[in-house]
């Protein structure tokens, strides 16, 4: 049994174990902490580290070994007859945001359900079925809010059936939606592209999917997409694991990941502010707030923060310092606060909203969020500790954008990239690896004593070069 409030740290592989062990353990008031089960090293110790009051760790006998080498069995507590209410602590996810190692972004009984309810409804998972049971083919990570709160909530919230799939396959994706007759199903943006590269079978049509929802579909894809499918709706929504700015495009509208009425903006108080392109820091006017986007213009996405709201409310990270750094005051008006989402967004003249890019130092890759801080530490120490330089580069035909790291070339010294190879192997995730290496002879520098790289210039110099 556990005290309360404590702190259970999950890394199950993807399974129905991951979303059953943390519910029992939520009804007893356990705050589960939900890791992707792919960290290794230094970036598993220091999400074990941030979870506070951690007491016991639930994970499959495939990572025990792993695991062994980084903590030692914690001792279990007796837990106290304590009650659990709808505002207090439900569960933590690990999301790196927009810069730095993964921070355990908190979830709240309430945000989960107003989350899981409000998606299911404006994309209208209960009615893709017309005549039986409506059934959701979820095969997303369950330690990521889109899998683990969105997908699976629908059946905890909205009684629908929900289809887990351990692992996503593209070839088994349409024959397991016709096998447990699924009429609605979860996607992000590789998960599309995949199933639309593999070649055209019977099961492309034979299914009775008539809603997928997600985020990441590409606007060249999208209209080829649906009809090869044969998707009626295609729902795009934009939001992160911590944040408030939440939105969805329920309307079909090619590309658009949200609306925002012009008519009514006070209704959702969301925005975009103007950034200063250099150093990304939000701009502000003589009056000394901030200053709002016109029509066309790219800015940074913001959700005005309004406490006690289980749905305007920035309920933070367990690191308060991490939580401080996401929050901008004296936006709208002296004395307010609304959340930063790092993620700079364009609108047009109706109010439909597209993404352009993120800021901070990650870039997103097989659907993950990498660290580029995390990265080039790994990096320099396996080349002799030589400055690097870590950022996503645009693959064609690929999602996202794929590491590449610039390596400063010392003297003479060669590149051994079979040390590098099995530093990165050892230490990172897959999908963190740096695909791309690129020996340079110098890296740009500034400051007063020209001893700080430049990052975002030599991410503009070497992004101009073909991979």
């Amino acid at each position: 049994m556990i005290s309360l409030p404590s702190v259970i740290r999950s890394d199950l592989p993807f399974s129905l174990s991951p979303y059953t062990s943390p519910v029992l353990l939520r009804q007893i008031g356990c705050v589960p902490a939900l890791i992707n089960f792919h960290l290794r090293q230094e970036p598993l110790k220091h999400c074990i580290r941030v979870a506070k009051r951690c007491k016991a760790i639930v994970v499959g006998a495939e990572l025990q070994d792993e695991l062994a080498t980084v903590l030692d069995e914690d001792d279990l507590k007796a837990l106290p007859l304590e009650a659990v209410g709808f505002v207090d602590d439900m569960v933590y996810i690990y999301t790196s945001g927009t810069t730095g190692l993964p921070k355990a972004a908190v979830i709240k009984h309430s945000r989960a359900y107003f989350a899981a309810l409000g998606m299911g409804i404006m994309v209208g998972v209960q009615t893709s079925c017309k005549d039986g049971q409506a059934v959701l083919y979820d095969a997303l990570p369950l330690y990521h809010t889109a899998g683990g709160i969105i997908g699976v909530g629908q059946a905890l919230f909205l009684g629908v059936s929900v289809v887990l799939r351990k692992k996503f396959s593209a070839s088994a994706f349409w024959a397991e939606c016709c096998r447990y007759k699924c009429t609605a199903a979860q996607y992000i943006g590789e998960i599309c592209r995949y199933l639309y590269n593999l070649p055209p079978k019977p099961e492309d049509t034979q299914h009775n999917v008539r809603i997928m929802f997600g985020n990441g579909l590409r606007p060249t894809l999208w209209d080829d997409f649906q009809k090869r499918f044969a998707i009626p709706t295609i729902s795009e929504f934009y939001g992160s694991t911590e944040g408030n700015a939440n939105i969805i495009n329920i309307d079909g509208r090619k590309g658009a990941v949200g609306f925002v009425s012009v008519l009514f903006p006070s209704v959702y108080p969301v925005a975009l502010l103007k950034v200063d392109q250099d150093t990304g820091e939000i701009l502000r006017g003589p009056d000394g707030l901030c200053i709002r986007c016109q029509p066309g213009e790219a800015g940074e996405f913001v959700g005005k923060i309004v406490r006690g709201d289980p749905v305007r409310d920035f309920h933070g990270y367990a690191d308060e310092t991490a939580s401080k750094k996401k929050v901008v005051r004296d936006v709208f008006r002296k004395g307010d606060a609304a959340f930063l989402s790092g993620d700079i967004l364009v609108m047009d003249e109706e109010g439909y909203l597209y993404f352009k890019d993120r800021t901070g130092d990650t870039y997103r890759w097989k659907g993950e969020n990498v660290s580029t801080a995390e990265v080039e530490s790994i990096v320099s120490g396996a080349v002799g500790n030589a400055d690097v330089v870590v950022y996503g580069v645009e693959v064609p035909g690929a999602e996202g954008r794929a590491g590449m790291a610039a390596v400063e070339r010392k003297d003479d010294q060669d590149l051994d990239l079979t040390a590098l190879y099995a530093a990165l192997e050892s230490s990172l995730a897959a999908y963190a690896r740096p695909l791309f290496v690129r020996w340079a002879s110098a890296l740009e520098r500034t400051g007063p004593n020209h001893g700080q790289i430049t990052t975002s210039n030599c991410h503009s110099i070497f992004s101009a070069m073909p991979v």
